[in-house]
C-alpha cells in the first residue's frame, strides 16, 4: 500500500460558511481527490484550542458539510466560549470536535501524531498551520512533509498586505525551507520567485510544478439576481477588492470614458488597505457607469462572465490567476495585464496590456464596448486539469 495521506484542512475549518477563494478550491479537491480511492487518509485541523485528528469518515462528513450535503450543527460550549467567530464557524468548530476521532492540546500534538500509521505523508495546501511545531513534529515522527505553494507576493510586494501579515508569512516559508520534503509549485513562475527568497537563507527544498487543476464553470443565469446581466455590452472584473489587484487602475479609465462609458460591474468581496477604492464606489450614484456586486454564487458569476464584452484583469501580481482562466473557457474575451505567470499557462489567447499604458487598455474596451459579440466565437480554453496536477503529485516519485 502506498503511504498513509495526511491533509491539513485548518483553512477549510477556518473559512467555513465563506465564499470559496481559490486556494480554499485547492484544499477542497485535494479532499475530493483523497477520498476517492483506498489509500488510507486522515485530516488534522488547528483550532484556538488544539488539534484535531480526523479518520476517513470524519473527512467524508467535512467534504458533506461543505457541499450541503449535510447542514452544520449546533454550536457546543467550547465554541461559544471563543470571541470573534461567526454562527456558522462555532457550528463548524463543533462539528469538526464531534468528527475527530482524537483530539490534543498544542503542547501533546505530538501524541496526536503517533496516532498516525507509518508511513504517512502530509499534505498542506491552503498555507494555513505552516508552523514550526506542526512541521517539527510530523519530521521526528517520520512523517513525509509536502507543501503547496501558491506565491510570495507578500514578501515581494508588502504594501498590498493585510497590515502585520508579512512576517508571519516569511516566518511560514522558512518553516517549509527548514522541514519540507518536497514543495510543490502551482506554476514555474511561483517556483523560481519562492526560490530566490530561500536562496537567500540557505538550502533550497526539493520541488515540482504542478499546474493547479481546473473544473469548467457552470453558468446558471437563473441564479443571478434581478437586472442581472445588464441588456447593454458591460465588462466584468472579477475578485477581492484589494489594492493588488487595481481596481483604482480600472476606476481611473472609466473616469476618463464618462457618462458614455459602458458598464462596469466589479464582482467581489471588499478587502484591506484600499480605503481610497472604497471611498470612490462609496460615491458612486444610481446613474454610475460601475457597480460593485458581491456574495454571487459560482454558478452566477460565470453565468455573468459569460455574457460580458470583455473579463479585464488589471492585477499587479498573481501565483496562478484563476478569474482570467475561467473567463477564457466560458469563451469570454480577456484583456489582462502583462504577467510572466499568465503567459505560462494561458498562451496567447488573452490580450496583454501593461498596466503603464492607460492609453492601450482605453483603447481596447472602447473596441470591445462597440463589438459586443465577437464575429468569430473563439474555441473554449481548455485548462488544466485535476487528474494531471495528481499524476505528478502522488507519483511515486514525486
Amino acid at each position: 500500500m502506498p503511504a498513509a495521506r495526511l491533509l491539513d484542512v485548518t483553512r477549510t475549518l477556518r473559512r467555513a460558511g465563506r465564499m470559496a477563494t481559490g486556494v480554499d478550491r485547492v484544499e477542497l479537491a485535494y479532499l475530493a481527490q483523497f477520498l476517492s480511492d483506498d489509500t488510507p487518509c486522515f485530516g488534522l485541523a488547528r483550532t484556538p484550542l488544539g488539534y484535531l485528528l480526523l479518520d476517513r469518515a470524519g473527512l467524508q462528513g467535512v467534504q458533506d458539510r461543505i457541499e450541503g450535503r449535510i447542514d452544520w450543527g449546533a454550536p457546543d460550549l467550547l465554541s461559544w466560549s471563543l470571541r470573534g467567530r461567526s454562527t456558522v464557524g462555532r457550528r463548524a468548530e463543533a462539528d469538526f470536535r464531534r468528527l475527530a476521532i482524537a483530539r490534543a492540546a498544542a503542547w501533546r500534538l505530538p501524541r496526536l501524531i503517533k496516532k498516525l500509521p507509518v508511513p504517512c505523508r502530509y499534505f498542506n495546501v491552503g498555507h494555513s498551520n505552516l508552523s514550526r511545531r506542526v512541521l517539527s513534529t510530523l519530521n521526528a515522527n517520520g512523517i513525509d512533509i509536502s507543501v503547496l505553494i501558491h506565491d510570495v507576493i507578500p514578501l515581494e510586494y508588502p504594501q498590498y498586505q493585510r497590515p502585520g501579515s508579512v512576517d508571519p508569512f516569511r516566518a511560514k516559508l522558512k518553516c517549509v525551507q527548514e522541514w519540507a520534503d518536497l514543495v510543490i509549485y502551482n506554476s514555474a513562475d511561483t517556483k523560481a520567485r519562492a526560490e530566490a527568497q530561500m536562496a537567500a537563507w540557505g538550502k533550497i527544498p526539493a520541488s515540482i510544478v504542478a499546474h493547479l487543476g481546473t473544473v469548467p464553470p457552470q453558468s446558471d443565469p437563473s441564479k443571478l439576481p434581478s437586472g442581472l446581466p445588464p441588456t447593454e455590452p458591460y465588462f466584468v472584473t472579477v475578485g477581492t477588492i484589494e489594492p493588488r489587484k487595481n481596481h483604482k487602475f480600472l476606476l481611473d479609465i472609466w473616469d476618463e470614458l464618462g457618462p458614455d462609458a459602458p458598464l462596469l460591474l466589479i464582482c467581489g468581496g471588499r478587502g484591506w488597505n484600499n480605503d481610497a477604492v472604497f471611498a470612490r464606489l462609496d460615491a458612486m450614484g444610481p446613474d454610475s457607469r460601475v457597480r460593485e456586486i458581491s456574495n454571487l454564487s459560482d454558478p452566477a458569476l460565470a453565468a455573468l462572465v459569460q455574457t460580458a464584452s470583455g473579463s479585464l484583469f488589471p492585477s499587479f501580481a498573481e501565483g496562478f490567476g484563476l478569474p482570467p482562466l475561467e473567463a477564457l473557457m466560458l469563451k469570454t474575451r480577456v484583456l489582462c495585464n502583462d504577467l510572466g505567470v499568465l503567459h505560462e499557462f494561458l498562451g496567447d489567447m488573452p490580450v496583454y496590456a501593461s498596466v503603464s499604458d492607460q492609453y492601450q487598455w482605453t483603447r481596447i474596451i472602447k473596441e470591445w464596448a462597440n463589438t459586443p459579440e465577437m464575429q468569430e466565437t473563439p474555441t473554449a480554453f481548455q485548462g488544466p486539469t485535476w487528474k494531471n496536477h495528481f499524476n505528478l503529485v502522488l507519483s511515486p516519485r514525486a
